[in-house]
């Protein structure tokens, strides 16, 4: 793949990356309302399973809120959609984006402790794979990305968003070789089943895991410290950036099984789908910081212009 051609011909805005998060929003939003999250198995299927193998800072308030939620399930689901359907419409018109985002980022914070565990890193037992650092964290990350300094029609997305890939990338490497998660049968494990053709490929690849355990897992810690630290040098940016754009959809492919969006037991599409997305914004980010510079060379080259031309005119006169 022509890395070179693909940031150039790209150009994502901070306005761009409010439109892409609201969109997400607005799923998580109707996915919250499905029949299960009205019952009680949300709260004890999904918020509850996340505080198994954590401490007690994160399982202690993590159980207690499940035991509230599972108490009175539609009092409280239901506003819990609704806030972010409201999140998802506000980041999609531009006058309420930036109290949109505003609202986003601590509400993120809230369902990333509340809902995910903190993605499992508190337990050690967590990788990419298994949607690591949690789909809420990258929400909260992308928000501040796409913060409007001054028109986010033209802002591309924040500068530190590679040095954020890096973390996320290496960070993810040293989970995966930890004890855990650093044997051929853990990955294979990290595989689920899915439906038809989806649980198909999941098993051909388990096994092929299994039979391969110890250069899969160095594969996937060497590949994640690559495209991560390359991301940080601009010359090398590019291909990184595509390699974990991929392997961030192969793990949603095979790992995440698209989110698990088919059972109706999802909440969002998990973390890989925003992995993508930042890889976007940091492609086409390039592309729109070099149009953001021309634009303003052409502005000042007008402006000098103008100021010779009334010069010229009143020295005439």
């Amino acid at each position: 793949m022509d890395t070179t051609s693909l940031s150039h011909s790209v150009r994502i805005t901070r306005r761009h990356l409010q439109i892409a998060l609201g969109l997400l929003w607005l799923l998580d939003g109707g996915l919250q309302l499905q029949p299960f999250m009205l019952g009680t198995g949300f709260a004890r299927q999904v918020i509850a399973a996340g505080a198994a193998g954590q401490p007690d800072l994160v399982a202690v308030p993590v159980n207690w809120a499940a035991n509230l939620i599972a108490a009175h399930p539609v009092a409280w689901d239901v506003p819990f959609a609704t806030a972010q359907l409201l999140i998802g419409l506000g980041l999609l018109v531009p006058r309420t984006a930036r109290l949109a985002l505003a609202a986003s980022i601590p509400w993120s914070l809230g369902v990333w402790f509340f809902g995910e565990s903190l993605g499992g890193l508190a337990s050690g037992h967590a990788s990419l794979l298994t949607g690591a650092p949690g789909a809420a964290l990258l929400y909260g990350v992308l928000a501040l990305a796409a913060w409007p300094r001054l028109d986010a029609s033209h802002e591309p997305p924040a500068r530190w968003l590679p040095l954020a890939w890096a973390i996320l990338w290496v960070g993810g490497a040293v989970f995966q070789a930890l004890p855990g998660q650093n044997t051929g049968t853990a990955v294979a494990g990290a595989i689920s089943g899915g439906p038809g053709w989806l649980g198909r490929l999941d098993a051909s690849v388990a096994g092929w895991t299994t039979r391969h355990g110890t250069a899969v897992v160095v594969g996937l810690v060497v590949a994640g410290a690559l495209i991560g630290l390359a991301a940080l040098h601009s010359r090398s940016r590019g291909p990184a950036v595509v390699a974990g754009f991929v392997l961030a959809l192969a793990i949603w492919v095979l790992a995440q099984d698209l989110g698990q969006l088919y059972t109706g037991q999802a909440t969002d599409p998990n973390a890989a789908p925003l992995i993508a997305l930042m890889a976007i914004a940091i492609l086409g980010g390039r592309r729109a910081r070099v149009g953001a510079r021309m634009g303003a060379t052409a502005r000042r080259a007008t402006r000098r212009s103008r100021e010779a031309r009334a010069h010229a005119f009143q020295d005439g006169h």
